[in-house]
């Protein structure tokens, strides 16, 4: 008998986060007193679907340790790569063992801390019987325009085709794994899963999410973080 499929989380946290300019990592960054990562990990935790989680680190961390979930019976170290892709593939290869291949893959940025459980268990509801899989986005309602490098406009491109793509990102554990693969072989420049997706042919389908689930990025993004979370119930 075929059993169900498993639902897994996945969330590289090997980067250092060179845009936010400072020496500790932006995931051990203290947001309302824990850090970054802590929040980012809280909802997937919370989720009873989600058996485990495998957070992909660089094997240098030094801060790691000293979080709440560190010691988590659901939460497994694996180690980080160069990049996001590599240190996705190094969880997926992690799981070989025991995923099999139309169970879930759920990756979320470690540097998102506001995730709203709702919104969560949305993104698996519409997921959970579609071929491929999918990601929480946003659609954009800003004019968008495209520059050159001297920051001179090009052309205006039509927003009612762009969305904001968030976290988590959730797809088939063979296609994820196959599909990072031969981008990677390739060279092709994947900068989510979503894209290895695409490269590989198939379409993910996009689930509109809150629009405060931002990623922490650069130093203001803390406080407006803060804000998120201080104003939920």
């Amino acid at each position: 008998m075929t059993r169900k499929s498993l639902f897994w989380g996945v969330v590289p946290a090997a980067g250092v986060g060179r845009r936010m300019g400072g020496e500790i990592p932006k995931q051990y960054l203290r947001l309302n007193d824990r850090p970054v990562i802590e929040h980012a990990l809280a909802p997937l935790l919370a989720d009873s679907r989600i058996g485990r989680i495998l957070v992909a680190l660089s094997d240098d961390d030094g801060w790691w340790s000293e979080t709440a979930f560190s010691d988590h019976p659901k939460v497994q170290r694996v180690s980080g790569g160069m990049e996001r892709c590599h240190s996705v593939l190094n969880a997926l290869d992690a799981l070989a063992s025991v995923a099999e291949d139309d169970d879930w893959v759920l990756v979320h940025d470690a540097a998102r801390p506001c995730l709203q459980p709702s919104d969560l268990d949305k993104m698996i509801s519409q997921l959970s019987d579609h071929p491929v899989g999918g990601l929480l986005a946003l659609p954009l309602h800003d004019t968008v325009k495209r520059a050159d490098h001297s920051q001179q406009v090009l052309e205006t491109l039509p927003r009612e085709e762009l969305w904001r793509a968030f976290t988590p990102q959730m797809f088939r554990y063979s296609l994820l794994r196959t599909a990072l693969t031969a981008a990677l072989e390739a060279g092709a420049q994947v900068t989510d899963e979503a894209s290895a997706i695409e490269f590989y042919g198939e379409s993910p389908l996009l689930v509109e999410g809150a629009p405060d689930n931002i990623k922490i990025t650069r130093p203001e993004d803390l406080p407006l973080a803060a804000f998120y979370l201080s104003s939920r119930p």
